[in-house]
């Protein structure tokens, strides 16, 4: 017997002895959300359905941390996360972006739509083969749920400061296209994942916590927007002085001569 059949063989057995079922019903259950989302989007409820892109969220950051905390991660649960990610955080939100605010440009709306949807499968490609030998403290690209997060909190803020209806803004375009990019960059981001957040932190860092989650909960649609913007551009502003502290040093490095 090969090895790929030793590694198929040990798969389907694996299979036959279950799986864990709370991770992955949390995941299902951003499955569902995403797929609502599809739903209300072409049923013309576009503020439910970013608030369902946000319920996905929270689904996705739930279930990789409960099967952690109680010893159930496996592989299947990580390949059904993914493909979670790919329908409530790629497809989902492209059907909102184009229903809502892309269906008017034609031709160049849905293609704007579905490079949406493929940079972010290309992201989730990448990751996975990346998971193991990239640093857990930063993400390479903008996370895909982040971005349909970025998607959602434009649609609740456009209802906030009284929209109604659709919309046809070339701004709204040019985020699509500058979403696809960023998902697919080089340019890094912080990740939620880092150990050090939860380690022990100063006094003032509850403080701030505390008061931050009391201004989400008095405007959450514009303080979510103004969050979701802030963490966009935080990787390229990185990036960006980054390499200018690094052209910096090499500049002052005394020569051999």
């Amino acid at each position: 017997m090969s090895e790929d059949d030793t590694l198929r063989s040990e798969k389907r057995e694996n299979l036959r002895k279950g799986v864990y079922l709370l991770p992955n019903l949390i995941t299902a259950g951003g499955i569902f959300a995403g797929f609502y989302v599809i739903i209300a989007s072409t049923s013309g409820n576009y503020q439910r359905a970013a608030w369902f892109i946000m319920l996905a969220a929270i689904f996705d950051g739930l279930d990789g941390k409960v099967a952690r905390l109680t010893g159930t991660a496996s592989k299947f649960g990580v390949e059904l996360d993914s493909l979670a990610d790919v329908i409530s955080f790629g497809v989902a939100p492209g059907v909102l972006l184009y229903e809502w605010a892309l269906r008017p440009f034609g031709k160049l709306g849905w293609l704007a739509a579905f490079l949406y949807v493929i940079c972010g499968a290309l992201r989730l490609a990448r990751f996975n083969v990346q998971v193991s030998t990239v640093e857990s403290r930063r993400f390479i690209g903008l996370p895909i749920p982040a971005a349909a997060c970025i998607v959602a909190t434009c649609v609740l803020l456009f209802y906030e400061l009284g929209g109604t209806g659709t919309i046809k803004m070339v701004s709204m375009v040019v985020l699509v296209f500058l979403l696809a990019f960023l998902m697919v960059s080089n340019i890094k981001y912080l990740s939620l994942k880092d150990p050090e957040l939860f380690k022990r932190q100063p006094f003032m860092m509850l403080v701030l916590a505390i008061i931050l989650l009391i201004v989400i909960v008095a405007k959450p649609e514009v303080m979510l927007f103004l969050i979701g913007m802030a963490y966009m551009v935080s990787g390229p502003l990185m990036h960006y002085f980054g390499r200018r502290k690094g052209a910096v040093k090499e500049a002052v490095v005394p020569s051999d001569d």
